[in-house]
Parts: structure tokens; sequence; C-alpha cells
């Protein structure tokens, strides 16, 4: 069953619908459902639909080829001798005889330009002396590498810059959208697999809905025949070169390193060597940069780099440097011995994330308008998990807690005495908020604290 993405279909079928000719260059992480988008759009459309490999041009060109000739139902296109990428274009739109728009998606792009560079130069040679004015192409280039994307069909330095009608940059699905996943699950145990799988449609679909949460990580990642159980591995290796750092590299990272010293040393990489590593990793969406947010310039100093992405946080945290033990053990001891005693406060880091993620969600629910920023603030003496910069002279600052609330008043507290820590250089006022998995018996302090939890975030923007 297809779930979600409403607004994406939307944005496609107002391209396929309009006279004029579209390009829409659609973009995101590996295992987002980018394919899986396309796909539910081209149902019942004339469309070619070709996933670009790592293999020669010619190949590509000849399957592209036999594609269009299924799609036209014309079988002598499969044996045209075109050899060209530029050449089998021209060939497949001047044989379409159809009303309106022949669809033409180009899926995993990057590979099809990797095997033929003229690739970009070509496609804009023609949507620039034909398929723009035709009103009779609607043109899909689908990637996996954001930065190969944003550089090679959206960049400035780009043949086909500035010739897109419209854009997808696919994001992992929020919290919220999840429910349809599981929707027999409770509020806590649908927090749970978000934490694990994230907004990943793949990973959400291996956990099964009849299972627990602990039933399904021993089945999925714990378990060497489990979907899961090598896939952050397979990632890495389908992306990059030199893997081994790059798993030293993020091992530091889901193990507590956060400055990139400290990551440096853990990894034995240089310090130069490093950034490059993590300029990788950020373009792959793997790894996000963060400063503490005070509207104030960023120090570079104080930056602290996270890992991104919720499976490759968890397998780096608790399978990958327990490889051995595991296979020693088997997924059931494994768990017991080494996930279980660790997994509520590991859950915990989760949920402030998962806080700082709803916050944009609780200000349209509260009719702000005004323009934000959402972040963290952390300095040698306070850690404040939630920070809401907003633009309207209000500052929104949060205390996260997982697991039951033993005093109300002690969490009331516990944010009011970190007010004080804030830099609010612009004289703000503060809003403080307390989000909890639980809703407290007496919350107290009604009128100084904004209270919200797990539930209300699991219905917002459902």
């Amino acid at each position: 069953m297809f779930i979600g993405r409403r607004r994406e279909l939307g944005v496609l079928e107002e391209a396929f619908a309009q006279d004029r000719s579209a390009f829409v260059p659609i973009y995101g992480r590996r295992r987002i459902g980018k394919s899986e988008l396309i796909l539910q759009f081209l149902r019942g459309k004339p469309a070619v639909y070709a996933v670009g490999k790592q293999a020669p041009a010619s190949l590509q060109v000849r399957e592209f080829l036999r594609q269009a000739a299924a799609t036209l139902d014309e079988p002598l296109i499969a044996t045209h001798p075109a050899e060209s990428w530029e050449e089998a274009l021209d060939l497949v739109l001047s044989r379409w005889r159809g009303d309106g728009k022949l669809i033409l998606a180009l899926d995993e792009f990057q590979w099809m330009a990797g095997a033929s560079l003229e690739l970009p130069s070509v496609i804009q040679g023609l949507w620039d002396r034909r398929w723009s004015k035709s009103g009779r192409v609607l043109l899909i280039l689908c990637g996996s590498y954001v930065g190969f994307m944003e550089r090679e069909v959206l960049g400035r330095e780009s043949p086909l810059f500035g010739r897109r009608t419209a854009q997808i940059q696919l994001q992992p699905f929020r919290f919220a959208e999840t429910a349809a996943f599981h929707p027999g699950y409770s509020d806590t145990e649908r927090a749970r697999a978000y934490f694990v799988c994230g907004g990943v449609p793949l990973y959400l679909r291996a956990f099964e809905a009849s299972l627990s949460v602990e039933q399904n990580i021993r089945r999925v990642v714990l378990d060497e025949y489990g979907l899961l159980h090598r896939e952050p591995d397979f990632l890495l290796r389908e992306e990059l070169r030199e893997v081994e750092t790059y798993h030293a590299v993020l091992t530091a990272i889901a193990t507590g390193r956060s400055a990139a010293t400290d990551i440096a040393a853990a990894a034995s990489v240089g310090d130069r060597a490093l950034q490059y590593y993590l300029q990788q990793l950020i373009a792959l969406g793997y790894v996000r940069r963060r400063y503490p947010l005070t509207g104030s310039r960023p120090n570079p100093r104080a930056v602290r780099y996270d890992l991104d992405d919720p499976l490759l946080r968890f397998w780096f945290r608790f399978v990958f440097p327990n490889t051995s033990y595991l296979a020693a053990a088997g997924p059931e001891r494994a768990f017991a011995n080494l996930i279980a005693p660790g997994l509520d406060a590991y859950f915990g880091s989760c949920f402030e994330r998962l806080c700082r993620e709803a916050l944009p969600a609780i200000y349209r629910a509260e009719g702000v308008t005004a323009p934000f920023e959402v972040g963290e603030y952390w300095d040698r003496t306070a850690q404040i998990d939630v920070v809401g910069l907003r633009e309207d002279g209000v500052t929104d600052l949060g205390e996260c807690k997982w697991g039951a609330v033993r005093s109300a008043a002690a969490l009331a507290a516990e944010i009011e005495a970190k007010v004080p820590a804030y830099p609010n250089a612009r004289n703000a006022t503060i809003v403080r908020r307390l989000f909890v998995q639980l809703a407290p018996r007496s919350r107290g302090a009604r009128d100084t604290v904004r209270w919200h939890t797990l539930a209300d975030l699991t219905h917002l923007d459902r």
C-alpha cells in the first residue's frame, strides 16, 4: 500500500496537467521512496521509465530504447541502431503520437551521467531547441546523491540550470506521518520504532506491526539474515570508497564523540583528513553539523557533529562495535546483554531530536506565522534540548523527558533554572516548554510552562 506523499504527487500531477512542458528534478537520500513515488505517479500514464546503473552508456541507452518500445508499442524502436543518448531521446520523442505529454523518467540519473558525461548538456540542448516549446514532455530526473543533483542538475554551473519548472527534495516522513505504517502500535511503540527506522519507508515496512519494537530489532536488525542487518554497510559501500575509515568516523560519533578533535582521535584520522570524510557524510545526509542556536554568528569552535540518520545512529551505536559478540551470542542474548540495558537512555536522546522536529508543527498549531529557526543550545554549564528562535520577539526554550515524570514541579524548575544560562542578546520573551513522553498526574506551573506530551506530538499535522 502506498502511504502519504500527497503534496509531492500533487506537484507532479500539476506538472503533467499544465499546457507547457515541465522539468521536475527529484532528489533525496537512498531508500527514501523516490522510485516508489515516481512509479505511483506514472500509473496509467504514458511514460518511459529507465533506471541508471553502473554500466557502459551503450547498455543504458539500449535499455532505455527497450522501455520506450514497450511504452509506444513500437517494437522496432528496441532494435534501432542509436548509439548516443541524444539520438535515443530524440528518436523516442519524435515517435510520440499520443495526446498530451509523454513522461520521460530517468531514475538514478547520477549513474547515467557518470557513464555519459555529456548527458546533462544533451538534455539541455533538446530542452531548449524542442521539448520546452512543444508542450508534450514531462521530464523527471531523479537522483540519490544529493550533492550530485544540487551540483550537476540544479547548480549554476550545470547546463540544466534555470530550466526546471519545479523540484522535489524528498524528505523522510515526519513522525506524525509514520502512524500509517503501524496503526496498531501505541504512541510509545510508534516513537520507539521511529527512533530506530526514522522516516524511511523501507525500514518502517520492515518492522512487522504484529511484533513489538524489541522483537523487530532482534528479527530485522540483529539477526544476520534480517533485512536491515547490514543495510548501513551496504549504503556506505554503494556511495563511498575507504569504507573502513567511514566506519571508524561514524562509530566515533555514534558512541558519543561530537567534537572534531575527539572524532579524529577516536577514528585515528588526521584533523584535516577528517573534514573531507565529514563533508562526504554530510552531503549524503547521514551526518549533520550543529551549532548552539543563539541568533548570533556561530562560533566555529563550538561545532558538533551528529548522526542524522536514525538507523545508522542505532547500528553504529549498538551493532557495528559488537559484531563479534553478536555472531557468537546470537540476537537474543546480544539484545539482552548489550542493548536492552542502554535502550531507554538511547531513546531519551532520540526523543530530544523528535521534539526539535515537532516544534515547527507546534508553531503552526499555535498560529505562529513569524520566521524561525529550531535547534539547541549548550555551553560548559548548561544544555538546553530545544531552542526556537522566532522573529516575532519570542524565543522558546524546551526541556525533554523520556520516561515517567516523578515530579512535574521539579522538571518545571529545571527548565526555569536554565533560562538565565541562555544568551538572550535580543532581550526576547522566553517561552518555557516541557516535552514529556507521558503526561504527569499534576503538571503545576501552568501559567509559566507549556507542556507537550508524546501523544500531542503523535497527532500533529496528521
